[in-house]
C-alpha cells in the first residue's frame, strides 16, 4: 500500500485538480478558478498525496486566537473510505496554531459522522448564529436535499 503524506506546503497544492474537485461539489457548484486561488491564499491549506498525487484538501480560515471556519474538507473519489477526510480534520486540530482555538465551526451536509467522531456537534446555541448570504446562494440551498 503506497503511502499518503499530509503536507501544508502551499507548493505542493495542485490547484487545478483542486479547483475540479470544488467546481464539482454541492457548497461551491462553479466556483471560478481565480476564487479558489484567491481562497487558498487566505487560509491554511493541507493537500494529502499519495505517490505524488494530490488526493484530498482541507483549509483552515482563521484569526489564530480564538476561531477558526473549517472548510473544502474534500477526498479524491478513489481514496474514500479510507479515514482521509478524518485525517486531514485531525491534522488540524492538532496542529499547535490550531490546538487552542475556542471555536472551530464547519457545515457539512453529509459528513456528520466524521466530525462527530472529532468532537464536533450541532451548535449549543443556535439561536445566537447568523449568517450573511450573497445573491442566489440561499435559493441554491434550499433547492439542495
Amino acid at each position: 500500500m503506497v503511502e499518503i503524506i499530509l503536507s501544508d506546503d502551499t507548493e505542493r497544492l495542485q490547484v487545478a485538480r483542486i479547483h475540479g474537485w470544488l467546481a464539482s461539489s454541492y457548497w461551491s457548484p462553479g466556483i471560478a478558478r481565480e476564487k479558489v486561488e484567491r481562497a487558498i491564499r487566505g487560509s491554511h491549506c493541507l493537500g494529502a498525496y499519495r505517490a505524488g498525487e494530490q488526493v484530498g484538501f482541507a483549509r483552515m480560515i482563521t484569526d489564530h486566537a480564538t476561531f477558526a471556519w473549517l472548510a473544502d474538507v474534500w477526498v479524491d473519489e478513489g481514496a474514500r473510505g479510507q479515514g482521509l477526510g478524518r485525517a486531514m480534520v485531525q491534522w488540524f486540530l492538532d496542529h499547535p496554531d490550531f490546538a487552542e482555538l475556542r471555536r472551530i465551526a464547519l457545515v457539512t451536509m453529509d459528513a456528520h459522522g466524521v466530525y462527530a467522531a472529532l468532537g464536533f456537534h450541532a451548535p449549543v446555541r443556535p439561536d445566537r448564529f447568523m449568517e450573511r448570504l450573497a445573491p442566489g446562494i440561499a435559493d441554491m440551498l434550499r433547492a439542495q436535499p
